[in-house]
Parts: structure tokens; sequence; C-alpha cells
């Protein structure tokens, strides 16, 4: 957003801009100094190098909407999104995103990866130039945890140990982590950094809050004070695997280390559409492997670490004699059988102090939030199932709210029309308001006919996909026209509506959604059973 003020036009930068903003300003993305420019940005999408040469595998650009981007050689007011100013930019450049960034630096294309997800609504235009710093963006939390790499390296050194080993995380630490991150220091004779990123991280990721609270008692208790030191990291993740691992290691070296772990799976989202993981599980050893000796940090690969309950010990996978008997939960076990039904956790899995914060932060999956959308062609009987959901989730005893797509366009969305823009933004602010609600532990429905893919994905990055249910109500067009009393397809295929989804503009079904209801076979009452059917076996009622 770009506005007029003291003589300088500002623009209010969103969350990301603001974290990478604060490592151009204090070292963290050495050699880089701003945004970058095209040639830079270019190179690092084809050959994850600088114009110049030196190894950056991530984009750094300030993507501007357009119709707001400032002249060349106007310079410009950064502003946090309360309007307080963080720096001045002399725009020297402005050019145009490359169309396919997302699937360069992601290696892939599927918005199921957040990365593609996220970038399908950024602006299609970059501007770069001069960054004079006016002061960092504010933290108020944790803050004798929160050091420049100028501060964190002196740290170090006075530390005594050459070497410095770094690990990375966005999850809460286990005895596993512990396990290997203990025995990095050990392997390189020298200083473990936990420094966890407190930027953005995936969508559904435990809060920062909760994981710096389990990482402090972890090593206020269990780890050596004088080889250890906790710091914490404000970067904005893109989940890009091998590219990331390489720049996660840009950066701690920045920060004065020359080791850095890198277990499998550095930095994925996960898998896919097709139900694969986006990255292979060596695949970013591989590459920072293979960039190591440019970078000047030595990577230090984890093979997958289990425990053995005969021997009370974690030991490598490649170590354990096949038949040997083996313990171990993934995070979707921890989620779902322990968090979600407020079950114990093993003390073989993770430190007393860890198990007491996640079950105080975690609440269980009846208490947990979640967005069901609803989407399909105008007509096709979302708004009636809806209702009916409704007042069977309030029989169970969920508190719901609904958010109806058209009654949502008299108040939150009042003076939108029906242009893919418009539409986009209508299903964006109820996904906004969605959010909030299941952050807060509540149920809400969203029956809009939300006809574009892009947005219905958007919507499911805002809210979390852990909290997202896309419900797909699959009504044959003849049937819907059917049931329409007020007309509308008859005004609209006699020219009198524009732009009505379904005649002169498309629905574009949902490619993977979570549930689908035939509606032409079965009633509003029997679909709406379907659904909460499928919310008593995910544990939500």
């Amino acid at each position: 957003m770009i506005r007029e003020s003291s003589g300088r036009r500002t623009i209010r930068i969103g969350q990301r801009a603001q974290c990478d903003l604060e490592l151009l300003a204090t070292g963290g993305f050495s050699p880089l100094t701003t945004f970058m420019g095209e040639a830079d940005y270019r190179s690092v999408l084809t050959t994850m190098r600088l114009s110049q040469g030196l190894p950056f595998p991530i984009p750094i650009t300030l993507p501007i909407d357009p119709k707001d981007v400032p002249h060349r050689g106007e310079t410009v007011v950064l502003t946090e999104e309360h309007n307080r100013p963080l720096a001045l930019l002399t725009v020297e450049e402005i050019f145009e995103r490359d169309p396919h960034e997302a699937e360069l630096v992601a290696g892939t294309s599927d918005p199921k990866h957040s990365l593609v997800a996220e970038m399908a609504s950024w602006p299609s235009t970059c501007i770069s130039g001069e960054l004079r710093v006016l002061s960092l963006p504010e933290h108020y939390d944790f803050t004798a945890l929160r050091r420049t790499p100028s501060q964190t390296r002196n740290i170090l050194e006075s530390m005594g140990s050459p070497n410095v080993v770094a690990f990375q995380t966005r999850n809460p630490m286990h005895r596993v982590h512990e396990e290997l991150t203990k025995r990095a220091a050990e392997e390189v004779n020298g200083t473990l950094l936990i420094q966890p990123v407190v930027g953005m991280t995936k969508p559904g990721d435990v809060d920062h809050y909760t994981r710096v609270r389990c990482y402090k008692a972890l090593v206020d208790q269990y780890y050596d004070p004088n080889r250890t030191l906790l710091s914490l990291l404000p970067l904005a993740m893109r989940m890009a695997g091998p590219r990331e691992a390489v720049w996660h290691a840009i950066v701690r070296r920045n920060y004065g280390v020359n080791h850095f772990i890198v277990g499998r799976d550095h930095a994925s989202p996960g898998s896919g559409s097709d139900g694969k993981p986006f990255y292979g599980p060596t695949d970013a050893q591989g590459l920072l492997r293979h960039f190591e000796r440019e970078v000047g940090v030595v990577m230090v690969p984890f093979d997958e670490l289990l425990y053995l309950p005969t021997e009370n010990r974690y030991a490598r996978r490649s170590e354990i004699t096949p038949g040997t008997e083996t313990w171990s939960i993934s995070g979707t076990q921890l989620r779902e059988n322990y968090l979600a039904k407020g079950k114990a956790l093993p003390s073989w899995f993770t430190r007393p102090e860890t198990a007491e914060i996640l079950q105080q932060a975690y609440r269980p999956r009846t208490a947990q939030g979640l967005c069901i959308w609803l989407t399909g062609l105008p007509c096709s009987g979302k708004s009636t199932i809806a209702e009916i959901l409704q007042v069977m989730l309030l029989e169970h005893g969920r508190h719901v709210t609904m958010l109806d797509g058209d009654v949502v366009r008299q108040h939150l969305s009042k003076g939108l029309g029906f242009s893919k823009e418009d539409r986009i933004a209508n299903n964006l602010r109820i996904a906004f308001v969605a959010e909030e609600i299941v952050k807060h532990g509540g149920m809400v429905i969203c029956p809009a006919v939300s006809p574009y893919e892009e947005a219905r994905e958007e919507a499911r990055a805002m809210v979390g996909p852990d909290g997202f249910l896309l419900v797909y109500v699959d009504t044959p067009l003849a049937v819907c026209e059917e049931r329409d009393v007020k007309g509308m397809y008859a005004a609209a295929r006699a020219g009198r509506i524009k732009g009505f989804t379904g005649v002169d503009d498309p629905y574009e079904v949902p490619r993977k959604p979570d549930l689908v209801l035939a509606t032409a076979s079965a009633s509003a009452m029997e679909c709406a059973q379907t659904v909460l059917e499928r919310l008593v076996q995910g544990g939500y009622v």
C-alpha cells in the first residue's frame, strides 16, 4: 500500500519484506545490502548465484503493486503495518517478476507448496535501489535472545572455540534433536548455536512463542552453557528445500558459523497434490555439499535417529542391525495421536518441560478451530448445507460462525464488483476473518462460490492447511439452473447479468478437494451429515 506522507510517498511492507529488510540491514544477507536488482534476481533464479558469481540461491526482492510503483530516482519511505518508518529506498530499478519464479525457486508449480500458494498473490513488479535504514522492525518478545550477526559473532568468539556448528529449526525440539545437536558439537569439537527461525515459517507450524519457550527450557536444563548459545533468527522461510539449505548456510556464515547441521528433508513443506514429497530426503544435503567450499560452511549431515527401547538410547538408522526394535513418533502422530487427544507425551520422546509447554499450548482436537469452506456453482446448495451443518455442530457443543459469501459482500466486501480481482478479494477477506476465528479455536463455515483455484488455495494457506477443509458441492449446471428461484441464470443467459459464474464466467473445479458432495443424488440433509461424519472421524466433534 502506498500513500503520501511528509512530502515523500510511503510504501507499507508486509511481514516477509520486513524480515528481509532486517537481515539486509544487519548483514544477515551479506553480500546483499538492498533488495535485488534485475541482474541479480534473474541470475539467482537460473544459476543460484548473484550476477557477479557469488552463491546465493534465493531471490530477495521487493514486489510492489504496479499501480503504486514510484518513479525512478524517487525516494520512498518503507513503513511497517502501523506506518512506522523503517527505511528510505531510492528507486533505481523497476522490473517485472519472472512468471516462473515460484517453479524455479521451489522446484514445483503445485499450489500445495506453501511458497507457490503465497506467491500467486504477490505483485508482479519489483523495485530496487539504495537502502537507508531508519530503524529495525520492533520486537517486544524474547528481546534477550534477539541478536544481530555482529553481536552473535562476538559472543561466539568469546566462547573460545574456532568451530561453531549451527542448528536450524522451525519446530519444537525433542530428545532426538537434543541428541543430534550434542553429537554435532562433539563431532566438530566446537560451540553449538541453536538458532530457530522466528520470522515466517510454514502455515500451520507451532507458533514461535511456544517454540522458544521450549528451546529455553531445554537449553537452560540440558545443554552445556559454556558450549551452547540460543539465539533467534528473524528469517522469512521459503520452504524451498535444497536451495533453502544453501541459503541457510550463507546466513549462518554471516552469524559466525563454519559448520551447519542438515538433516533429512531440510526446509521441506511436505508432500504435493500427488501425495509425493516435494524433495528427496537427502537432496538438501547434496546441494549444500556442492556449494560448501564456496560458501565457507561445512555441511554436517545427519541420518534419521531412532530410539532403541532395549538400550535406552538413540542411534542412526544406518547403524541399527535389521530386525532391531525401534521407536519413533512422526510429526503427524505427535499432533493426531497425542496432542490432539490430550495424551501425555512419552519421556523417551521429549523432555517433561517440553511436554508441559506443548500440552498447555496445544488444544485437543475437540477444542481446535476449523474452517469448512464450501465451494460450488451458484444455487448448488452450499448455503443450505451450511445452515444445516451449523445447527448440527451447535447440537454437538461446538461454537460455529457462518461467513456466507453473499452476506460478506453486503458488509465486509461492500463496494466490490464481480471482476476476477474483486471475486478473489472477497474470498481472501472471508479467509482473513476465518483465519482469526480458527486461530482462537472457533469453527467457521464459509459457503462461497469461490470459482478460482488460485483464491481457494491462498485461502487454505492463510488459514493453515491443518485447519482448512475444502468441500466441493458438486452440482450439475442444469440442476443449479432448475433450483434458481431468483432467475439469475436466465438473466445471465439473456445478457441482463454479465460475468455470471457458470454462464459467461468460468468455475474452476477444485483439483483436489478434501470432500465432494454430490447434491444431485443426495439431499442437503444427507450432505450435511456427510460433512459431520468427516468431522467426527477427524476428532473435531
